[in-house]
C-alpha cells in the first residue's frame, strides 16, 4: 500500500459560522435551548441574523475545521464539502485553502446559497448555534473523488451528513472507497439530536465495521446506548468499536478499545471565550496523532491540546500554531 498523500481527508457540511455574544434572555426570548444545535430554512436564518448583535464571519463546519486543525499540526489535510458560487462561498474556498487544506470540491452553480450557521455565545462561554445548511445539503456521491479518498490514511466523516439521502449515499461511498484502498474511515456523532435521529443506523455503521474510529462527547454517548449511566455506555461502546475517543469537556477523554480505557486529561485553559470547534479541535489532534501512528493516549493529549487553543479565543479554527504548541508540550512532529 503506497504511503498516503493526505493525513486526513474531511468530508462534511461547509459552513460560515456567523458568530456573535448575547445573553441568556435572548436565548429565552427566541425559545432557543442553550447549548443546542438546531436546523433552520433560510427565512429563520435572516430572521435571526436581523436581531444578533455585530458578528464576526467565519469559516467553520465540523469536519472543515478539523482539516484545518490537521493543517495546522503542520499535517496534510484535505475537505470535501458542497459551497455555492456566492459570497459566502469564496470566502469558505479562500479560508480553507488559506489554511493549506486541499479543497477541489466544484461549486454549486445553481440552487441555495452556501450555508452559515449562527451561533450565540453567552457569557459563560457556552454556543448554541442555527444552522442553514444550504448548498451544503447538496454534497451528493459525484463529489467523492476516489483517488482523494485512497490517498488519505484516514477519511473522517461527521454524523450531520446522515441527514440528506444523497449526502448520506456519499458517506458510503467515501467509507467503501476508504476500505477498498486500505485505509480507516472515523466517524464524528456530531450531536445527540443526530443520535436520536438515526441511532440504528449509525449503530449499524459501527457494528459492521464501516467506521473504525468513532468520536462522540457525553451526551451522544448516553444516547447512542439509550442510557443513563456512562459507565454502562461505554462498556458497551467497548464490545461495539474497534478505537473510540470520548470527550468529557473539563474532565479530559476517554480512549476505548476492547483491551482497556485510559483517561486523558484536559489541557488547562485560563479563560474558556467561546466552546466552538472545541470537538472538531479534538477530533483534529487525535486524527493527526493517528495518521502519524503515534500511541492512542498521545494522540488524546495532541486533540486537548488544540481543544484547548480554540476554546480560549472566539471562532472555530486556531489562531495559534498547533505545531508549535505540541513541540512547546515535547511532542516530536
Amino acid at each position: 500500500m503506497p504511503e498516503p498523500r493526505f493525513e486526513v481527508l474531511g468530508i462534511g457540511n461547509a459552513i460560515v459560522d456567523v458568530i456573535a455574544r448575547t445573553e441568556e434572555d435572548f436565548l429565552v426570548r427566541n425559545r432557543l435551548v442553550k447549548g443546542s444545535m438546531r436546523l433552520v430554512d433560510n427565512e429563520e436564518a435572516e430572521r435571526l441574523y436581523g436581531e444578533m448583535a455585530a458578528a464576526i464571519e467565519a469559516s467553520g463546519g465540523c469536519a472543515g475545521n478539523t482539516a484545518a486543525g490537521v493543517a495546522s499540526f503542520g499535517g496534510a489535510a484535505a475537505f470535501i464539502g458542497k459551497v455555492a458560487g456566492d459570497q459566502l462561498g469564496q470566502i469558505y474556498r479562500h479560508d480553507m485553502k488559506g489554511t493549506g487544506v486541499a479543497f477541489d470540491t466544484p461549486v454549486l452553480t445553481d440552487g441555495a446559497p452556501t450555508g452559515r450557521t449562527m451561533i450565540l455565545i453567552t457569557p459563560d462561554g457556552e454556543r448554541t448555534m442555527n444552522t442553514y445548511l444550504g448548498a451544503a445539503h447538496e454534497l451528493s456521491p459525484h463529489d467523492i473523488d476516489r483517488d482523494t479518498v485512497a490517498a488519505s490514511a484516514i477519511t473522517y466523516l461527521e454524523g450531520y451528513l446522515w441527514d440528506p439521502p444523497p449526502a448520506k449515499e456519499a458517506f458510503r461511498k467515501a467509507a467503501e472507497y476508504a476500505h477498498s484502498a486500505g485505509r480507516r474511515v472515523a466517524l464524528t456523532l456530531s450531536d445527540s439530536f443526530c443520535v436520536d435521529r438515526y441511532r440504528a443506523e449509525f449503530l449499524g455503521l459501527i457494528r459492521d465495521g464501516v467506521v473504525d474510529l468513532l468520536f462522540a462527547n457525553q451526551a451522544e454517548l448516553h444516547s447512542l446506548y439509550e442510557t443513563a449511566d456512562f459507565d454502562t455506555a461505554v462498556d458497551l461502546l467497548r464490545k461495539d468499536c474497534r478505537l473510540a475517543a470520548v470527550t468529557l469537556g473539563a474532565d479530559g477523554a476517554l480512549v476505548v478499545t476492547s483491551q482497556g480505557i485510559e483517561r486523558v486529561p484536559a489541557t488547562p485553559v485560563e479563560t474558556v471565550v467561546d466552546t466552538t470547534g472545541a470537538g472538531d479541535l479534538f477530533a483534529a489532534g487525535f486524527l493527526f496523532g493517528e495518521a502519524r501512528r503515534m500511541p492512542h493516549a498521545d494522540s488524546a493529549r495532541l486533540g486537548a491540546l488544540a481543544a484547548a487553543e480554540v476554546i480560549g479565543h472566539i471562532g472555530p479554527r486556531p489562531m495559534t500554531s498547533l505545531k508549535g504548541l505540541a513541540e512547546q508540550a515535547g511532542f516530536r512532529l
